[in-house]
């Protein structure tokens, strides 16, 4: 049986490590995540980070002692407002990303299935990593009330976020298979397992 390559996205806050965390817990699955590689990829005194520091200056840190973590809603106030800075800080951390895929998919040649979550999936054309397509979706008025709950946003924070992402209906347009993640938890479980067993 060829291995099973799930890319796991959907929009900012519509649910996908809900997601992921179920197939990791309860289906004991290998879940590679893309969020996670790009902290490591600006771990505090590490190359990319100092590249970062170099670029915006020291106010981006937080105020941790050296060397300090990078202040994510700073730096997200900069390249969510600006598209050119989001292609330059992407241009930064996604070799280390892509790296990161590689290596953990070097590693777990042999299981059967495997996740990959990739928000940027469709953007950054990732398709070519898996042989399926999940998406998690919500309603807009749902997403972006999440995210401003989750983040601390205001709804013009949430909104730039949001739409520096392709649109949830493209994804969902996309998408081998849709996730509804507008109702309950236990109706999300439920389609994620029929997809499983």
């Amino acid at each position: 049986m060829p291995q099973r390559k799930i890319g796991l996205t959907g929009g900012i806050a519509t649910g996908k490590t809900t997601v992921a965390n179920h197939l990791a817990t309860v289906h004991q699955l290998p879940i590679f995540d893309a969020d996670l590689y790009a902290r490591d990829a600006v771990a505090p005194g590490g190359e990319i980070w100092q590249r970062i520091v170099d670029r915006y200056g020291s106010e981006i840190l937080t105020d941790e002692p050296a060397p300090a973590p990078l202040n994510r809603a700073k730096l997200g106030q900069i390249v969510f407002n600006d598209e050119a800075e989001l292609r330059w800080l992407e241009s930064q951390t996604h070799p280390y990303i892509n790296q990161r895929f590689d290596q953990a998919m070097a590693e777990h040649a042999q299981a059967p299935i495997v996740v990959l979550v990739i928000p940027l999936l469709f953007e950054k054309n990732l398709t070519h990593r898996i042989t399926e397509t999940w998406v998690v979706s919500c309603t807009n008025d749902q997403q972006r009330q999440r995210l401003m709950a989750r983040n601390g946003l205001t709804m013009e924070q949430a909104e730039a976020r949001i739409a520096a992402q392709m649109p949830l209906s493209e994804k969902c347009d996309r998408a081998d298979v849709v996730l509804d993640n507008s109702q309950t938890l236990a109706l999300l479980i439920q389609q994620v397992d029929s997809q499983i067993t």
